[in-house]
């Protein structure tokens, strides 16, 4: 039986009546007992970095001070994740004892849930598992409290210091690095951010513990992972599957039988092409993602799909750093010229070349990661690019 066969219901799990007391569990540990299970576990962020949890808990528990902060970062900016919703809708007791456990764990007492503009609607719900969760953490003796805080609509604030500095208040900015957030982050205290779906594995952890949990996935990529997928495949929706499958047994089960590219990790993750799906992991030892699984048959073109991708990130740029500024525009006018025939097509290598710079000077992740789906479709579909 493959990977993508053997179906697992971590997440989504019907066990709301035990979320708390998971959490009362695990505050009967000490702080370095909760962190050496996460670490064991071989928990990686859920939000396409792949930071070790484990270890981003203890950096920050080592910290000297009293005041230090839990981040949820619930913003889901990425085109094509639609996640982290239904994890807030269906299972928020999970996100909020995730949170709590996190901040037992480092020696926080405040925590807080970004969340995207968008996702609004969910507030009234939200508020009153937070009301219940605060009852709880009395009941349990354990001074933690968390608020939330809504974006606005900017797509760079999924990037963590510039979410920092949203809670301030402030123009959601990517800051310099170092100081990383485990030292300097919210109101430049030592902060654990992790995304939405991170908090609730660690919990779901702590219920099953970490040798039942390594179970799952390999030995890179430990245990399961929600992929959305959507495009031009079979059936879409959010479903959760352990992690080291190959792009070939995913188009197996998900493709719709002429699935010519993959783009995994959304606009800023790579695009596999059909010759690249048996020898392409999707995982952390081949490529990793947030989340979303996008499908494209042999009807769609590949060029539009880029242009799509760029005029998205020259309108979502902060502007900060010039690399990323005028980086998406002259990549997006570049392969405009290419197509109308304005420029011969040997400039496609030249714009390959500023999609490099801009992966090596840009300030954060967004110029950053431009590169990976301009460079994986060019390279893999040039004769689309041309006119």
């Amino acid at each position: 039986m493959s990977n993508i066969e053997k179906r697992v219901d971590v997440i989504f799990g019907n066990y709301s009546n035990t979320d708390y007391k998971v959490l009362e569990t695990a505050l009967k540990m000490t702080p370095d007992q909760i962190m050496d299970e996460i670490i064991e576990s071989g928990l990686k962020g859920r939000g396409g970095a792949g930071f070790p949890t484990g270890m981003k808990w203890r950096f920050t528990a080592q910290q000297p001070g009293a005041d230090k902060y839990v981040v949820c970062n619930a913003d889901e900016g990425e085109p094509g994740t639609f996640k982290d919703r239904e994890i807030l809708k269906r299972v928020p007791r999970k996100v909020l004892s995730g949170m709590g456990i996190c901040g037992y764990a480092i020696g926080a007492r405040k925590g807080y849930i970004y969340l995207r503009a968008e996702y609004k609607y969910l507030l009234p719900e939200l508020y009153e598992e937070i009301a219940i969760f605060h009852d709880y953490c009395e009941k349990f003796n354990l001074d933690f409290s968390i608020e939330v805080r809504i974006g606005a609509g900017a797509y760079i604030c999924g990037e963590e210091s510039a979410l920092f500095e949203s809670i301030e208040g402030k123009r959601g900015e990517p800051r310099n690095k170092p100081p990383y957030p485990t030292i300097s982050g919210v109101f430049g205290k030592p902060t654990v951010i992790n995304n939405i779906e991170t908090l609730v594995t660690a919990q779901s952890i702590m219920r099953l513990g970490a040798e039942e949990y390594k179970k799952l996935g390999t030995h890179d990529s430990r245990g399961s992972k929600l992929f959305c997928v959507s495009g031009d495949a079979c059936k879409e929706g959010i479903f959760e599957l352990e992690l080291g499958m190959s792009v070939h047994d995913f188009v197996e089960e998900f493709g719709d039988g002429d699935t010519k590219a993959v783009q995994v990790g959304g606009a800023s993750g790579f695009c596999v092409p059909r010759k690249k799906f048996k020898e392409t992991i999707i995982g952390f030892e081949g490529i990793p993602t947030g989340g979303s699984m996008k499908v494209f048959n042999s009807s769609r073109s590949m060029y539009n799909v880029l242009h799509n991708y760029l005029d998205f990130f020259s309108e979502e740029s902060c502007g900060q750093c010039t690399p990323c500024r005028i980086g998406c525009q002259q990549l997006l006018h570049g392969i405009e010229a290419v197509k109308t025939g304005k420029k011969e097509p040997v400039y496609l290598d030249q714009l390959m070349k500023l999609a490099g710079n801009m992966k090596i000077t840009a300030k954060c992740g967004l110029g950053q990661s431009v590169a990976n789906s301009f460079s994986t479709i060019v390279s893999n579909f040039r004769e689309e690019m041309i006119y």
